[in-house]
Protein backbone atom coordinates (compact mmCIF):
# COMPACT_ATOMS: atom_id res chain seq x y z
CA UNK A 1 0.00 0.00 0.00
CA UNK A 2 2.99 2.49 0.71
CA UNK A 3 4.15 1.86 -2.26
CA UNK A 4 1.11 2.55 -4.37
CA UNK A 5 0.44 5.91 -2.08
CA UNK A 6 4.13 6.93 -3.36
CA UNK A 7 3.69 5.91 -7.01
CA UNK A 8 0.13 8.03 -7.25
CA UNK A 9 2.29 10.98 -5.65
CA UNK A 10 5.00 10.63 -8.32
CA UNK A 11 1.71 10.92 -10.82
CA UNK A 12 0.12 13.30 -9.36
CA UNK A 13 3.21 15.59 -9.30
CA UNK A 14 3.29 16.45 -12.69
CA UNK A 15 -0.78 15.87 -14.21
CA UNK A 16 0.65 17.18 -17.78
CA UNK A 17 2.88 14.24 -18.33
CA UNK A 18 0.69 11.49 -16.56
CA UNK A 19 -1.98 12.57 -18.62
CA UNK A 20 0.37 12.28 -21.72
CA UNK A 21 1.26 8.78 -20.91
CA UNK A 22 -2.31 7.56 -20.13
CA UNK A 23 -3.49 9.41 -23.49
CA UNK A 24 -0.71 7.24 -25.03
CA UNK A 25 -2.09 3.83 -23.56
CA UNK A 26 -5.36 4.94 -24.48
CA UNK A 27 -5.04 6.05 -28.15
CA UNK A 28 -2.67 2.65 -28.87
CA UNK A 29 -5.25 0.00 -27.09
CA UNK A 30 -7.85 1.75 -28.99
CA UNK A 31 -6.27 2.09 -32.65
CA UNK A 32 -5.40 -2.05 -31.82
CA UNK A 33 -8.64 -2.66 -31.08
CA UNK A 34 -10.27 -1.05 -33.79
CA UNK A 35 -8.25 -2.36 -36.22
CA UNK A 36 -8.54 -5.99 -34.82
CA UNK A 37 -12.51 -5.62 -34.61
CA UNK A 38 -12.65 -4.59 -38.66
CA UNK A 39 -10.21 -7.06 -39.51
CA UNK A 40 -12.34 -9.73 -37.76
CA UNK A 41 -15.56 -8.92 -39.67
CA UNK A 42 -13.69 -9.05 -42.84
CA UNK A 43 -12.56 -12.24 -41.80
CA UNK A 44 -15.91 -13.25 -40.97
CA UNK A 45 -17.20 -11.95 -44.04
CA UNK A 46 -15.00 -14.43 -46.00
CA UNK A 47 -15.89 -17.26 -44.92
CA UNK A 48 -19.76 -16.60 -43.94
CA UNK A 49 -21.35 -19.40 -46.01
CA UNK A 50 -19.10 -22.01 -44.04
CA UNK A 51 -19.08 -20.01 -40.69
CA UNK A 52 -22.69 -20.73 -40.17
CA UNK A 53 -22.88 -23.77 -41.96
CA UNK A 54 -20.47 -25.53 -39.51
CA UNK A 55 -22.58 -28.52 -38.94
CA UNK A 56 -22.07 -30.20 -42.93
CA UNK A 57 -19.09 -31.44 -44.39
CA UNK A 58 -18.81 -29.20 -47.49
CA UNK A 59 -18.44 -30.57 -50.98
CA UNK A 60 -16.92 -28.50 -53.79
CA UNK A 61 -15.18 -29.01 -56.88
CA UNK A 62 -11.71 -30.20 -56.54
CA UNK A 63 -9.87 -26.57 -57.59
CA UNK A 64 -12.30 -24.98 -55.42
CA UNK A 65 -10.16 -23.42 -52.38
CA UNK A 66 -12.75 -20.61 -51.43
CA UNK A 67 -16.29 -20.61 -50.71
CA UNK A 68 -16.69 -16.89 -52.45
CA UNK A 69 -15.39 -18.56 -55.36
CA UNK A 70 -17.54 -22.08 -56.35
CA UNK A 71 -17.29 -23.77 -59.66
CA UNK A 72 -20.89 -25.69 -60.54
CA UNK A 73 -20.43 -29.73 -60.04
CA UNK A 74 -23.07 -32.39 -61.29
CA UNK A 75 -25.64 -32.75 -58.67
CA UNK A 76 -25.53 -36.51 -60.09
CA UNK A 77 -22.74 -36.87 -57.44
CA UNK A 78 -24.55 -36.01 -54.65
CA UNK A 79 -26.81 -39.36 -55.02
CA UNK A 80 -23.28 -41.58 -55.28
CA UNK A 81 -22.40 -39.83 -52.26
CA UNK A 82 -25.65 -40.89 -50.17
CA UNK A 83 -24.79 -44.29 -51.12
CA UNK A 84 -21.49 -44.36 -48.62
CA UNK A 85 -21.90 -45.39 -45.35
CA UNK A 86 -22.64 -42.57 -42.44
CA UNK A 87 -24.23 -39.97 -44.59
CA UNK A 88 -28.14 -38.80 -44.16
CA UNK A 89 -28.45 -36.42 -47.10
CA UNK A 90 -26.01 -34.81 -49.75
CA UNK A 91 -28.08 -30.78 -49.22
CA UNK A 92 -27.42 -29.17 -52.84
CA UNK A 93 -26.13 -25.09 -52.46
CA UNK A 94 -26.68 -22.75 -54.90
CA UNK A 95 -25.22 -19.04 -55.18
CA UNK A 96 -25.56 -17.33 -58.34
CA UNK A 97 -24.79 -13.90 -59.28
CA UNK A 98 -27.21 -11.36 -59.92
CA UNK A 99 -27.99 -7.78 -60.87
CA UNK A 100 -31.06 -5.88 -58.83
CA UNK A 101 -32.90 -2.88 -60.13
CA UNK A 102 -35.60 -1.47 -58.25
CA UNK A 103 -38.23 1.00 -59.09
CA UNK A 104 -36.85 4.17 -58.14
CA UNK A 105 -33.37 3.47 -60.32
CA UNK A 106 -31.65 1.88 -57.74
CA UNK A 107 -28.82 -0.71 -58.76
CA UNK A 108 -26.93 -3.27 -56.96
CA UNK A 109 -25.03 -6.56 -57.17
CA UNK A 110 -27.01 -9.59 -55.06
CA UNK A 111 -25.59 -13.01 -54.35
CA UNK A 112 -28.44 -15.14 -54.80
CA UNK A 113 -28.45 -18.30 -52.49
CA UNK A 114 -30.44 -20.85 -53.20
CA UNK A 115 -31.49 -23.57 -50.64
CA UNK A 116 -33.28 -27.21 -50.55
CA UNK A 117 -37.12 -27.31 -49.09
CA UNK A 118 -38.50 -28.13 -46.33
CA UNK A 119 -34.96 -27.84 -44.44
CA UNK A 120 -33.85 -24.41 -45.54
CA UNK A 121 -30.34 -25.97 -45.25
CA UNK A 122 -27.37 -23.47 -45.78
CA UNK A 123 -29.64 -20.91 -44.26
CA UNK A 124 -28.34 -19.31 -40.73
CA UNK A 125 -30.12 -20.15 -37.91
CA UNK A 126 -32.14 -16.69 -36.11
CA UNK A 127 -30.72 -14.64 -38.99
CA UNK A 128 -34.31 -13.50 -40.01
CA UNK A 129 -35.33 -10.09 -38.92
CA UNK A 130 -39.37 -9.92 -40.38
CA UNK A 131 -40.04 -13.59 -41.25
CA UNK A 132 -38.62 -16.42 -41.80
CA UNK A 133 -37.55 -19.00 -44.42
CA UNK A 134 -40.86 -20.67 -44.54
CA UNK A 135 -41.73 -16.89 -46.06
CA UNK A 136 -39.55 -18.30 -49.48
CA UNK A 137 -41.99 -20.99 -50.76
CA UNK A 138 -44.12 -18.26 -52.39
CA UNK A 139 -44.47 -17.54 -55.79
CA UNK A 140 -41.27 -14.77 -56.55
CA UNK A 141 -40.23 -14.62 -53.03
CA UNK A 142 -36.21 -13.37 -52.00
CA UNK A 143 -35.23 -12.25 -48.54
CA UNK A 144 -32.95 -9.19 -48.79
CA UNK A 145 -30.89 -7.82 -45.38
CA UNK A 146 -31.97 -5.07 -42.91
CA UNK A 147 -28.34 -3.71 -43.26
CA UNK A 148 -28.39 -3.33 -47.06
CA UNK A 149 -31.21 -1.27 -46.82
CA UNK A 150 -29.45 2.02 -48.10
CA UNK A 151 -28.05 -0.03 -50.66
CA UNK A 152 -30.94 -1.38 -52.43
CA UNK A 153 -32.94 2.31 -52.24
CA UNK A 154 -34.84 1.38 -48.99
CA UNK A 155 -37.51 -1.29 -49.91
CA UNK A 156 -39.84 -2.70 -47.86
CA UNK A 157 -40.88 -6.14 -46.88
CA UNK A 158 -43.40 -6.87 -49.77
CA UNK A 159 -41.89 -4.51 -52.16
CA UNK A 160 -41.07 -6.06 -56.25
CA UNK A 161 -37.75 -5.25 -57.86
CA UNK A 162 -36.14 -6.98 -60.75
CA UNK A 163 -33.13 -9.37 -60.14
CA UNK A 164 -31.53 -10.34 -63.47
CA UNK A 165 -34.77 -8.74 -65.57
CA UNK A 166 -37.03 -10.83 -63.62
CA UNK A 167 -39.45 -9.98 -61.34
CA UNK A 168 -39.18 -10.60 -57.50
CA UNK A 169 -40.70 -9.82 -54.18
CA UNK A 170 -39.26 -9.21 -50.40
CA UNK A 171 -40.99 -11.87 -48.77
CA UNK A 172 -38.10 -11.48 -45.59
CA UNK A 173 -35.90 -9.63 -44.10
CA UNK A 174 -32.38 -11.17 -42.84
CA UNK A 175 -30.24 -9.20 -40.22
CA UNK A 176 -26.42 -9.59 -40.32
CA UNK A 177 -25.87 -11.74 -43.74
CA UNK A 178 -22.34 -10.40 -44.63
CA UNK A 179 -20.31 -11.90 -47.47
CA UNK A 180 -17.45 -11.07 -48.81
CA UNK A 181 -16.40 -9.66 -52.57
CA UNK A 182 -19.57 -11.56 -53.79
CA UNK A 183 -21.86 -8.70 -53.11
CA UNK A 184 -25.38 -8.37 -50.88
CA UNK A 185 -27.24 -11.47 -50.52
CA UNK A 186 -30.68 -12.55 -51.39
CA UNK A 187 -32.07 -16.18 -49.79
CA UNK A 188 -34.63 -17.76 -51.98
CA UNK A 189 -35.31 -21.44 -52.66
CA UNK A 190 -33.15 -23.54 -54.54
CA UNK A 191 -35.04 -23.67 -57.60
CA UNK A 192 -35.85 -20.03 -57.84
CA UNK A 193 -32.10 -19.45 -57.29
CA UNK A 194 -31.40 -21.48 -60.62
CA UNK A 195 -34.13 -19.62 -62.18
CA UNK A 196 -32.83 -16.67 -61.63
CA UNK A 197 -29.54 -16.50 -61.88
CA UNK A 198 -29.49 -19.11 -65.35
CA UNK A 199 -27.90 -22.26 -62.96
CA UNK A 200 -28.61 -25.36 -64.99
CA UNK A 201 -31.10 -28.04 -63.06
CA UNK A 202 -28.02 -30.31 -63.58
CA UNK A 203 -25.66 -28.40 -61.72
CA UNK A 204 -24.94 -27.11 -57.55
CA UNK A 205 -22.19 -24.93 -56.13
CA UNK A 206 -21.83 -27.37 -53.68
CA UNK A 207 -23.28 -30.12 -51.12
CA UNK A 208 -23.79 -29.89 -47.65
CA UNK A 209 -23.55 -33.30 -46.21
CA UNK A 210 -25.57 -34.26 -43.00
CA UNK A 211 -23.83 -37.20 -41.19
CA UNK A 212 -26.05 -39.26 -38.88
CA UNK A 213 -22.85 -38.83 -35.93
CA UNK A 214 -20.52 -35.38 -35.51
CA UNK A 215 -17.42 -37.98 -34.65
CA UNK A 216 -18.17 -39.89 -38.31
CA UNK A 217 -17.59 -36.37 -39.99
CA UNK A 218 -13.31 -36.90 -40.93
CA UNK A 219 -14.35 -40.90 -41.49
CA UNK A 220 -17.08 -39.59 -44.28
CA UNK A 221 -14.72 -36.56 -45.51
CA UNK A 222 -12.00 -39.49 -46.13
CA UNK A 223 -14.42 -41.94 -47.86
CA UNK A 224 -16.28 -38.92 -50.30
CA UNK A 225 -12.28 -37.90 -51.44
CA UNK A 226 -11.21 -41.43 -52.22
CA UNK A 227 -14.38 -42.49 -54.13
CA UNK A 228 -16.29 -39.75 -55.76
CA UNK A 229 -14.32 -38.10 -58.56
CA UNK A 230 -13.69 -34.53 -59.67
CA UNK A 231 -15.14 -33.23 -55.59
CA UNK A 232 -13.16 -32.48 -53.01
CA UNK A 233 -14.93 -32.60 -49.38
CA UNK A 234 -14.05 -30.62 -46.37
CA UNK A 235 -14.47 -29.94 -42.65
CA UNK A 236 -15.90 -27.02 -42.29
CA UNK A 237 -13.38 -25.64 -40.27
CA UNK A 238 -11.05 -26.41 -42.64
CA UNK A 239 -12.56 -25.22 -45.54
CA UNK A 240 -13.19 -21.89 -43.88
CA UNK A 241 -9.62 -21.61 -42.85
CA UNK A 242 -8.38 -22.36 -46.18
CA UNK A 243 -11.25 -19.55 -47.11
CA UNK A 244 -9.86 -16.75 -45.77
CA UNK A 245 -5.79 -18.07 -46.07
CA UNK A 246 -7.08 -17.52 -49.95
CA UNK A 247 -8.31 -14.38 -49.48
CA UNK A 248 -5.85 -13.02 -47.75
CA UNK A 249 -2.74 -14.21 -49.59
CA UNK A 250 -4.56 -12.59 -53.10
CA UNK A 251 -5.70 -9.31 -51.44
CA UNK A 252 -2.98 -7.71 -48.74
CA UNK A 253 -5.86 -6.95 -46.34
CA UNK A 254 -3.49 -8.72 -43.70
CA UNK A 255 -0.64 -6.78 -44.01
CA UNK A 256 -2.60 -3.11 -44.31
CA UNK A 257 -3.96 -4.24 -41.10
CA UNK A 258 -0.75 -5.83 -39.45
CA UNK A 259 0.93 -2.55 -40.21
CA UNK A 260 -1.45 -0.30 -38.96
CA UNK A 261 -1.26 -2.45 -35.49
CA UNK A 262 2.07 -2.37 -35.53
CA UNK A 263 2.43 1.10 -36.06
CA UNK A 264 -0.10 1.88 -33.11
CA UNK A 265 1.89 -0.71 -30.63
CA UNK A 266 5.43 1.53 -31.63
CA UNK A 267 3.65 4.99 -30.84
CA UNK A 268 2.13 3.92 -28.08
CA UNK A 269 5.65 2.52 -26.80
CA UNK A 270 6.80 5.41 -27.96
CA UNK A 271 5.01 8.29 -26.36
CA UNK A 272 4.56 6.35 -23.09
CA UNK A 273 8.52 5.79 -22.96
CA UNK A 274 9.79 9.20 -23.87
CA UNK A 275 6.52 10.67 -21.52
CA UNK A 276 7.73 8.67 -18.23
CA UNK A 277 11.41 9.32 -19.16
CA UNK A 278 10.97 12.74 -19.42
CA UNK A 279 9.07 12.90 -16.29
CA UNK A 280 11.36 10.67 -14.81
CA UNK A 281 13.85 13.33 -15.47
CA UNK A 282 11.86 16.63 -14.23
CA UNK A 283 12.09 14.12 -10.79
CA UNK A 284 15.15 13.46 -10.67
CA UNK A 285 15.68 15.13 -7.34
CA UNK A 286 12.70 13.33 -5.83
CA UNK A 287 14.22 9.36 -6.61
CA UNK A 288 17.69 10.82 -5.68
CA UNK A 289 16.35 11.37 -2.58
CA UNK A 290 14.77 8.73 -2.27
CA UNK A 291 17.57 6.36 -2.78
CA UNK A 292 19.80 8.80 -0.44
CA UNK A 293 17.56 8.04 2.86
CA UNK A 294 17.50 4.06 1.85
CA UNK A 295 15.72 3.10 -1.09
CA UNK A 296 17.12 0.25 -2.80
CA UNK A 297 17.45 0.31 -7.05
CA UNK A 298 14.52 -2.84 -6.50
CA UNK A 299 12.47 -0.34 -4.69
CA UNK A 300 13.16 2.27 -7.88
CA UNK A 301 11.89 -0.12 -10.32
CA UNK A 302 8.97 -1.25 -8.12
CA UNK A 303 7.52 2.24 -7.88
CA UNK A 304 8.26 3.19 -11.74
CA UNK A 305 6.65 -0.18 -12.77
CA UNK A 306 3.78 0.20 -9.91
CA UNK A 307 3.19 3.76 -12.05
CA UNK A 308 2.89 2.07 -15.35
CA UNK A 309 0.63 -0.07 -14.27
CA UNK A 310 -1.93 1.88 -12.88
CA UNK A 311 -1.20 3.87 -16.20
CA UNK A 312 -1.95 0.55 -18.27
CA UNK A 313 -5.35 -0.62 -15.56
CA UNK A 314 -6.45 2.90 -16.41
CA UNK A 315 -6.05 3.61 -19.81
CA UNK A 316 -7.35 0.44 -20.76
CA UNK A 317 -10.79 0.79 -19.56
CA UNK A 318 -10.56 4.16 -20.72
CA UNK A 319 -9.72 1.97 -24.08
CA UNK A 320 -11.71 -0.72 -24.05
CA UNK A 321 -14.63 1.15 -23.16
CA UNK A 322 -13.68 3.24 -26.48
CA UNK A 323 -13.59 0.10 -28.30
CA UNK A 324 -17.01 -0.68 -27.30
CA UNK A 325 -18.84 2.73 -28.23
CA UNK A 326 -17.10 2.05 -31.55
CA UNK A 327 -18.40 -1.16 -32.24
CA UNK A 328 -21.61 -0.10 -31.28
CA UNK A 329 -21.58 2.37 -33.58
CA UNK A 330 -20.34 0.49 -36.60
CA UNK A 331 -22.99 -2.16 -35.58
CA UNK A 332 -25.95 0.24 -36.77
CA UNK A 333 -24.48 -0.53 -40.25
CA UNK A 334 -23.81 -4.27 -40.36
CA UNK A 335 -20.41 -3.91 -39.62
CA UNK A 336 -20.73 -6.81 -36.98
CA UNK A 337 -17.89 -8.32 -34.48
CA UNK A 338 -17.37 -9.36 -31.63
CA UNK A 339 -14.20 -10.18 -29.40
CA UNK A 340 -13.79 -13.50 -27.47
CA UNK A 341 -12.44 -13.55 -23.74
CA UNK A 342 -9.09 -14.45 -25.45
CA UNK A 343 -8.81 -11.50 -27.56
CA UNK A 344 -10.21 -9.14 -24.90
CA UNK A 345 -7.20 -10.55 -22.44
CA UNK A 346 -4.97 -10.13 -25.23
CA UNK A 347 -6.08 -6.66 -25.39
CA UNK A 348 -4.73 -6.00 -21.52
CA UNK A 349 -1.79 -8.13 -22.11
CA UNK A 350 -0.90 -5.48 -24.84
CA UNK A 351 -1.88 -2.04 -22.78
CA UNK A 352 0.52 -3.85 -19.61
CA UNK A 353 3.39 -4.56 -22.70
CA UNK A 354 3.12 -0.98 -24.24
CA UNK A 355 3.02 0.38 -20.47
CA UNK A 356 5.63 -1.80 -18.80
CA UNK A 357 8.19 -1.53 -21.71
CA UNK A 358 7.61 2.11 -21.92
CA UNK A 359 9.29 2.24 -18.62
CA UNK A 360 12.63 0.62 -19.07
CA UNK A 361 13.58 4.31 -20.36
CA UNK A 362 13.04 5.76 -17.26
CA UNK A 363 14.88 2.59 -15.07
CA UNK A 364 17.74 2.56 -16.85
CA UNK A 365 18.30 6.70 -16.19
CA UNK A 366 16.95 6.27 -12.21
CA UNK A 367 18.82 2.80 -11.19
CA UNK A 368 22.22 4.36 -12.51
CA UNK A 369 21.88 7.52 -10.87
CA UNK A 370 23.81 8.44 -7.83
CA UNK A 371 22.25 9.52 -4.43
CA UNK A 372 24.62 12.20 -3.83
CA UNK A 373 23.94 13.77 -6.93
CA UNK A 374 21.37 15.42 -5.85
CA UNK A 375 23.09 17.31 -2.78
CA UNK A 376 25.65 19.04 -5.85
CA UNK A 377 24.66 22.63 -7.32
Amino acid sequence: MQLLRTALKFIKFDKPKSIGALFGVIISIFLVGQQTGIFTFLTNAMCYFVRVNDGYIWVTDNKTENVNALAPIDVRLGFEMESLPHIKKAHQFVIASGAARFPDGTAAGLSIVGVELPEFNGIQQGIFFDGGPQDLISDGAVSVDFFDAKALGNPKKGDYFELNNKQVRIAALTKGARSFGGGLISYTTIDRARFLGNVSGSKTSAFLVEVDKTQNMEKVVKLINANIPGVKAWMPTEFKNQTILTVLKSSGIAFSFGTLIIFALISGFIIIGLTLYSAAIDRIKDYGTLKAIGATNGYIRKLILMQATLYAIVGFLIGYALIEGFRNGIANAGTLFTFSPAIKFGFFVITAVISISGTLFAIRRITKLEPASVFRN
